[in-house]
């Protein structure tokens, strides 16, 4: 079977989108083959900035043929008495474009039909490539598309070229007015000439020559080959960084490390600025010793092989030389000031248009903060408290106006050295996290403390005002947000009322939402059921357990997590799905009637005496396990009134014609129910 190879060639595609475009290819090329009937090997997928390659070494040059087989009518009602064909018989063959007497009689369970079969051969694989490849193209899902030029059709960047073969020779399409043809183009500064492609391997051949590092894999081995001896020569290590590394392979065709260095004097900048200006601004690696204090030094990446004249080096130093001369005059501007000067500037900084300003968003952050304190380390509310009020202001400072990417680590520096408490420091430099995926949360209370209030108030004041996650549009985070209030609290282990605490934040939030209280309360429950459920899906947990868990009670977050753990292992029990099929009884039965007290007087049959007799002896040490937070064991006590139960519903009516003893048996049952419904829905239980 022949080679099938594409390589399309653009302008410099931005470094963020190639995985997207590359992982789009791979995916797309297979299915669209498999679906057309081609057969085809697994394909190589490799990309640059300035091209994306995928090539197949097996393909078929033609479909496989099939036979389509179409039920029609019912004999008897696609011909007549005589056997000819009727109007329904006509229209069916008609519709599949063949003469009625190629149609043939088939037996169906639903009885004789006519059936229509079609014999279809297969088109050459050229012939589809042709019409395939420039739709393909057109559909590569980068983020951000234009038009350039003339050209009808939006692209990330401008096309260049296209290369595609087939059976060793170019298929023959055009997109938006570029001819598919073999040859392609090596590297823009250091061999930009043209060579002709008959195929991967000799591809790959031609690469080398053309300075050209196709592989993402090999390219990414190299950088990092790179950048490991040019740090072991001054004695430094470097932190690959993944982002950073998958980032700047995918800025270069062909890489070159260069290290260079900057003055000893910034290393008494902040820490975080220094690598944010390195890593983020300037897409360098930066440089630490074995103790992990960083060095004068950086490592970049080039894309051109430097001159024995080092202009690649001293370019790259003057940039970040100047670069560091900004942050350190912001830095000493924005410190001739306390922190808390800057706090009453908030007032001019707009947080959402219906929600007011930053300042009035601190006074809320405050105003939870301290109720948050009481309840969990009353012991540091005034440290909580004074964090929380300064925990914004670096927002309207220099700095953060330049990088905002250090908007709470520069008010923690900001803090310490307008001599506020260390606690109060460390908490502003931390309330952000966890700022994304895989981050951790904050170390100290007070931080944890602010950051569950500040993401809060966030989470409420949205939905209030309308802002609720759809889709993957979810532009405040909340999602987010939620998460990490999760993983805070889960960290601390503190036993707070999830409820109360919402209700607090919807109190601050006043005549500011457009949602009635018991909306918000309800949308904000879902948010976080939903961000829970995402958490102990990926350790593992049943899925049917944690819907149950989560429906019965999320107050607690801590207790969760052990009450899923509980019911997971009470599920791996033999009696566990006749004692899910005895609970979810007694709760699909409970109604309107059953709220109120057990009249022991009406109790006259043994079965009904016996069952609450049970359900006195169990309560109690029930109620001592889930006060103490002991679920395997409460769990264990109420599977003990499994058989008492099921005796009750063999033997007495429930839903009986006398109101007042029907009342009765059905607040039994929603007593029995009480002692299980605080851990688990058992109604979400999946039986087999």
């Amino acid at each position: 079977m022949p080679e099938l190879f594409l390589e399309i060639g653009a302008e410099e595609i931005p470094a963020r989108f190639m995985s997207l475009a590359l992982n789009y290819l791979e995916k797309e090329i297979p299915s669209f083959l498999k679906k057309n009937r081609i057969q085809a090997s697994e394909p190589r997928v490799m990309g640059s900035p300035r091209r994306l390659v995928i090539s197949f070494d097996e393909v078929d040059n033609q479909q496989e043929d099939i036979v389509e087989t179409h039920f029609g009518p019912n004999v008897k009602l696609a011909y007549d008495e005589k056997g000819t064909p009727t109007k329904s018989a006509l229209g069916f063959a008609r519709g599949k474009g063949i003469d009625p007497s190629q149609l043939s009689l088939e037996k169906t369970p639903k009885g004789e039909v006519v059936c229509a079969r079609i014999e279809k051969t297969g088109q050459p694989t050229a012939t589809i490539l042709n019409n395939f490849f420039p739709i393909l193209i057109s559909k590569i899902p980068f983020p951000k598309k234009m038009r350039w030029g003339n050209r009808e059709t939006p692209f990330v960047r401008p096309l260049q070229w296209i290369v595609a073969l087939f059976e060793s020779k170019p298929l023959n399409f055009s997109y938006e007015g570029i001819p598919c043809t073999d040859i392609s183009r090596g590297h823009r500064f250091m061999h930009s000439d043209f060579f002709k492609v008959n195929g991967m391997d000799d591809y790959l051949k031609s690469c080398e020559k053309y300075f050209l590092m196709i592989d993402p894999v090999v390219r990414k081995k190299s950088i990092v080959d790179q950048v490991t001896s040019l740090a072991n020569e001054v004695g430094g290590a470097v932190e690959l960084d993944p982002e950073l590394l998958e980032e700047v392979n995918y800025l270069v065709e062909y890489p070159f490390a260069v290290r260079g260095n900057f003055e000893k004097q910034f290393l008494e900048l902040p820490r975080e600025l220094l690598i944010t200006t390195m890593k983020y601004h300037q897409k360098y690696f930066p440089l630490e010793n074995k103790d992990g204090d960083l060095l004068p030094y950086f490592i970049t990446i080039s894309n051109v092989q430097p001159g024995p004249g080092g202009e690649i080096l001293r370019g790259n130093e003057r940039v970040l030389q100047a670069r560091l001369q900004d942050a350190r005059f912001f830095f000493n501007e924005d410190r001739k000031k306390r922190l808390e000067d800057f706090v009453v500037l908030l007032k001019d900084v707009t947080f959402q248009k219906s929600l007011g300003t930053s300042y009035e968003k601190v006074n809320r952050i405050v105003a939870l903060t301290d109720f948050l304190a009481t309840e969990v380390c009353p012991e540091k509310i005034k440290q909580a408290s004074r964090a929380a009020w300064l925990c914004k202001a670096d927002l309207v400072t220099q700095m953060v106006y330049e990088f905002p990417e250090l908007q709470g680590v520069i008010g923690g520096y900001y803090a310490d050295h307008s001599g506020e408490d260390p606690e109060v420091g460390l908490a502003i430099k931390e309330h952000y996290r966890p700022a994304f995926s895989g981050d951790s949360p904050p170390s100290s209370p007070v931080g944890s403390i602010i950051s569950i209030a500040d993401k809060l108030d966030t989470i409420l004041g949205c939905i209030g005002v309308g802002l609720l996650p759809s889709g993957s549009e979810d532009p405040y985070g909340l999602r987010r947000h939620s998460l990490g209030i999760i993983q805070i609290i889960i960290s601390q282990n503190w036993q707070v009322s999830l409820d109360t605490l919402i209700q607090k934040g919807i109190n601050l939030l006043k005549d500011k939402t457009k949602l009635t209280s018991d909306e918000i309360h309800i949308h904000t429950q879902v948010l976080f059921s939903q961000r829970y459920k995402t958490i102990l899906i990926g350790e593992e947990y049943p899925y049917d357990a944690i819907d149950a868990v989560l429906s019965a009670n999320i107050d607690s977050l801590v207790d969760v997590r052990q009450k899923v753990i509980a019911l997971s292992d009470l599920k791996k029990q033999p009696y566990f799905e006749p004692l899910a099929i005895t609970f979810r009884r007694v709760v699909s039965i409970l109604n309107e009637e059953s709220d109120g007290d057990i009249q022991t007087s009406l109790l006259s049959e043994p079965a009904e005496k016996k069952l609450y007799d049970e359900y006195r002896r169990v309560k109690e040490p029930v109620e001592n396990h889930l006060s103490k937070k002991q679920f395997p064991q409460a769990l264990e006590k109420i599977v003990e009134i499994k058989e008492t139960v099921d005796e009750f519903f063999e033997h007495i009516m429930v839903m009986t014609k006398e109101d007042e003893l029907r009342k009765n048996r059905l607040r039994l049952l929603k007593h029995i129910s009480l002692l299980f419904s605080n851990i688990a829905n058992f109604s979400k239980i999946v039986l087999k």
